[in-house]
């Protein structure tokens, strides 16, 4: 019987924000299988509007240190610090990758030499808030989108929901099961490397903003081939819809 399953170098599931940023910034010499599914761009990524903090070099009295305290306090405490550190350190280079897929951050107006509209928002003591109107989501979703379709060693999914990983017997990942939400078909996708980009499981309350794809399947997955689980207290409720 002839082996039918889809062979690649990186297999990424998800394609919000962090799957489609991961796909432009491997080596073109990959072989990628992004999986998704309903529509690339379809989840929590497009819908977010308010923006991206990073510390800009503009606002000579913001810093680093600012930023990362600013981010601690805000989080009660119980925020991993080295992971607050390589976010707000790593936050400008971000937008300048951003800018560079295409990313229009809105500007001042009437200021000639076109500085960011940097925004203020609650628990920043500085304005380092970029943002693209108040679609920042769905400018980056669509900027990264048309970078990775213009890549032609990325593969397309669409319409495929991930159902399972295929763990080895030493613990090894070696790829995943995917539903072809049309044919109805199993698929096999074969890969070393297998990147969960999958976002939340919001939509697992009966009452929530989240879209209908938050579901939670990359948490499953990963907590049945074994991966420590941790956190599931912090679920995003974001606050602009009103249930009467």
């Amino acid at each position: 019987m002839a082996d039918t399953s889809l062979k690649y170098d990186v297999i990424i599931v998800g394609s919000g924000v962090a799957g489609l940023n991961i796909a432009v910034n491997l080596d073109p010499s990959f072989k990628i299988a992004l999986v998704t599914k309903t529509k690339l761009g379809d989840g929590a990524s497009w819908l977010a509007q308010g923006g991206i903090a990073a510390v800009s070099s503009k606002n000579e009295d913001d810093s680093f240190a600012s930023h990362v305290e600013d981010t601690i306090n805000a989080g009660a405490g119980l925020c991993n610090t080295e992971v607050v550190k390589y976010c707000v350190e790593n936050g400008p280079d971000v937008v300048s990758d951003l800018v560079k897929f295409g990313v229009d951050f809105s500007h001042r107006e009437f200021i000639e030499t076109a500085e960011y509209d940097l925004t203020k928002e609650g628990g920043h003591s500085h304005r380092r808030v970029y943002h693209s109107g108040d679609i920042t989501g769905e400018s980056m979703v669509g900027s990264l989108i048309s970078q990775v379709r213009a890549r032609e060693n990325v593969s397309f999914y669409e319409d495929h929901t991930s159902i399972n990983l295929i763990r080895e017997e030493d613990g090894r990942i070696s790829g995943l099961y995917a539903l072809d939400n049309s044919s109805k078909q199993i698929r096999t996708f074969i890969s070393k490397i297998v990147v969960l980009a999958t976002g939340g499981a919001g939509k697992a309350y009966l009452y929530t903003s989240n879209p209908d794809t938050a579901t939670g399947d990359g948490i499953a997955m990963a907590y049945r081939a074994g991966a420590a689980i941790s956190n599931m207290e912090f679920f995003q409720f974001h606050p602009t819809c009103l249930y009467h």
